[in-house]
């Protein structure tokens, strides 16, 4: 990791910057080779970043926190990550890593920023009677994990960032005595913090880890498949084509496997920008993939251009492709055969398996096949994580998925739903940020005409009244408190070729990022 230090305003005697510079240097390697970060962001940390370092006076640093922390105080250091992560681990419902081109023409990525006021860090110095450069590299130390996603919001954090900045300061040479006994004689204990008791964390080594990417036609199942995996409702499910609109990441984890499912919108000719996007990211998945899972119907007895398409696909990137048969619950057990014929002569698949998302058939051994042809690897994320999809976010398709079942063919594929409040009240005894008491929703269903308005309400807002009691229950379950449920209806004229609304609403191209 690169460092660019700044003290263009003389704000450090030549000495003292010339000893900051090198522990700084020595605190960069430390924090780049040591367990800091998740592998899928230590190898970029390793040799692939750069973060700005500046001193500034009083004024600076106070005009600073007026303008982005909303306070007027001097403070004695401020951190400004440009990434999106949490204790390490790279946030995977934010954007792809944003890399820059260095003098070379190689990928860089910029961690962000690092401001510090000498003087307010020679006062907490004199203060707590160490020097003036261990202060310093205390406060670099500590913006660096910053950066990367530690925080201290609450006590377990808090305990969590600290065990992290002693072993900083130990391995540049600059803890004191108490945090070396301390970093030495509690090392099992240390190691449980850090890894806060989690069955796999990330980084730990399994048999087989990588992503796998789910594609076939609208309406295959795709979603129930990812639902009937993880356990939980987290992609909603209607008998309307074109349900999904996003690719939803889900993590499946056993003792040696974790496999990030990406459950794509459904192949279909693009008849908005909308639509667009989400055959945009489907397709790319396959390029972003490990392996491939194709369902097709068993209704069907034949391949269509779809899948031959995306076969096609498969074959140019190189990928391993598993079919599955899926729906094979409704159809005759001989019927499978002619369609598994047609099938096995387009592609050589690594195998062929017919089930059921629905009753869970075949699941199992469908699971054992995709984990066999991943490679060998570091978990990319902590075995607690599930989803990248936020609880506000599956709310919001929750709300859709009533919006689909409720108003059936009179309603088109033409709405969408905003979360505009999502506010958490806890209880007085609260111990965790789960242990809520309530949460209160507001949300704007989004439609595209004036006439689809009254059909959403309902005569004396009953349909709305029917939709919103029905999200409800299933927010509550999965939140596990009490919701209150406002919901409102806008008219958004041709709002899915609006570019700006659908990035508000969360609909951007993968692709083009």
């Amino acid at each position: 990791m690169k460092l660019y230090i700044n003290d263009e305003a003389g704000l450090l005697e030549k000495d003292l910057f010339d000893v900051y510079e090198s522990y700084a240097q020595k605190l960069s390697e430390c924090f780049s080779q040591g367990d800091y970060a998740a592998p899928v962001l230590s190898n970029v940390l390793r040799e692939r970043s750069y973060v700005n370092i500046t001193f500034v006076d009083e004024d600076t640093i106070r005009e600073l926190n007026r303008e982005n922390r909303d306070t007027d105080k001097v403070t004695d250091v401020l951190s400004f990550p440009m990434i999106e992560a949490t204790d390490g681990i790279p946030s995977i419902t934010s954007e792809p890593l944003d890399f820059e081109k260095d003098e070379e023409g190689n990928d860089i990525l910029c961690l962000g920023d690092v401001i510090i006021c000498p003087s307010k860090a020679f006062a907490n110095a004199e203060e707590y009677g160490h020097s003036k450069e261990r202060e310093l590299l205390f406060l670099t130390a500590h913006s660096f994990l910053h950066l990367i996603g530690y925080d201290h919001l609450n006590a377990d954090d808090e305990k969590h960032m600290i065990l992290k900045q002693k072993r900083l300061m130990n391995d540049i040479g600059l803890a004191f005595d108490d945090e070396k006994i301390e970093l030495d004689n509690h090392k099992d204990d240390i190691s449980s913090v850090l890894n806060r008791n989690i069955a796999y964390p990330a980084g730990s080594l399994c048999a087989h880890c990588g992503y796998v990417a789910i594609l076939g036609r609208p309406n295959v199942g795709k979603s129930t498949l990812i639902n009937s995996i993880t356990g939980m409702k987290i992609a909603i499910v209607s008998h309307r084509p074109q349900t999904t609109r996003t690719n939803i990441r889900s993590i499946y984890n056993t003792d040696d496997t974790q496999m990030i499912f990406i459950d794509t919108p459904g192949i279909h000719n693009p008849g908005s920008r909308l639509a667009r996007i989400m055959v945009d990211n489907s397709l790319s998945t396959i390029k972003g993939s490990d392996a491939v899972l194709l369902l097709a119907d068993a209704r069907f007895d034949k391949p269509g251009k779809v899948e031959k398409d995306l076969l096609d696909l498969c074959r140019k990137y190189g990928r391993k492709v598993v079919l599955a048969v899926n729906k094979s619950d409704e159809v005759e057990k001989e019927t499978l055969l002619p369609l598994i014929s047609n099938y096995s002569g387009l592609f050589d698949f690594t195998d062929i398996i017919p089930i059921s998302a629905r009753t869970g058939d075949n699941i199992d051994l469908l699971l054992k096949t995709l984990s066999d042809i991943l490679p060998e690897g570091n978990r990319l994320f902590d075995s607690e994580y599930m989803t990248d999809q936020t609880e506000r976010m599956i709310s919001s398709e929750l709300i859709r998925e009533q919006i689909l079942h409720y108003t059936n063919q009179e309603i088109p594929h033409g709405t969408a739903v905003d979360i505009t409040k999502f506010e958490e009240k806890y209880k007085d005894s609260s111990s965790d940020e789960y242990d809520r008491e309530i949460v209160k929703i507001s949300a704007d269903i989004i439609c595209e005409r004036e006439s689809h308005k009254p059909i959403i309400i309902g005569k004396d807002g009953q349909m709305i009244k029917r939709i919103g009691t029905a999200s409800r229950k299933n927010i509550e379950r999965l939140l596990g408190c009490k919701v209150y449920l406002d919901l409102f209806v806008k008219v958004r004229g041709d709002w899915k070729n609006n570019e700006g609304m659908l990035k508000g609403l969360g609909y951007r191209s993968e692709e083009a990022e």
